[in-house]
């Protein structure tokens, strides 16, 4: 039989980790959020050391995600691609720029290929970065996949504006983290 329908989910601990109401005014603070979503990830062993968080321009929280590979059976349960897809869902958008106003994705690493294709195509206006592809791959076994050699670039021509090193050491020290607990990598 043909299977119809989908079902992914985050782990129950978002519910109280997360405070929709309160106010993000700057790219610290996103980023921030987003590792320490990872963090906790890592802590509770709910998946991969990877979180992100979809902002509305005036700082409002619109969705998280957290990696969720493993749990889910599911390779594309990226921390982005589930924001993404719950920033989507919820504003009933699948580019969320497309009904005005700009978004921001804050992801603890800079995404991979994977996520980096869903970037393009999320409706996404800005992307903040805590650590580096090259930070993934020295603290752990992940393999980021290629991207290509002006991402940065590629993502701007598009309309889409890239900061990173924002909060990188934190970052880095979930990243570490996880492979200290003897995390999976895939």
């Amino acid at each position: 039989m043909i299977l119809a329908q989908l079902h992914l989910t985050l782990p129950v601990w978002l519910r109280e980790a997360v405070d929709e109401s309160r106010p993000y005014p700057d790219d610290e603070a996103k980023v921030a959020l987003a590792i320490e979503l990872a963090r906790r990830n890592v802590e509770q062993r709910s998946g991969g050391p990877f979180g992100a968080a979809v902002f509305a321009e005036d700082g409002r929280l619109v969705s998280v995600g957290v990696n969720r590979v493993i749990e889910q059976s599911c390779s594309l349960a990226h921390a982005e691609i589930m924001a993404y897809m719950l920033a989507q869902q919820r504003l009933q958008r699948y580019r969320l720029n497309d009904g005005g106003g700009r978004f921001v994705l804050a992801t603890s690493a800079q995404p991979c290929c994977q996520c980096y294709g869903a970037t393009v195509w999320a409706g996404i206006d800005e992307l903040l970065i805590g650590a580096r592809k090259e930070d993934v791959e020295e603290l752990t076994d992940f393999n980021e996949g290629p991207l290509p050699a002006d991402w940065i670039g590629e993502l701007q021509r598009r309309g889409i504006a890239v900061r990173r090193d924002i909060r990188r050491e934190d970052a880095r020290a979930v990243l570490r983290r996880y492979t200290e607990l003897g995390g999976i990598s895939y």
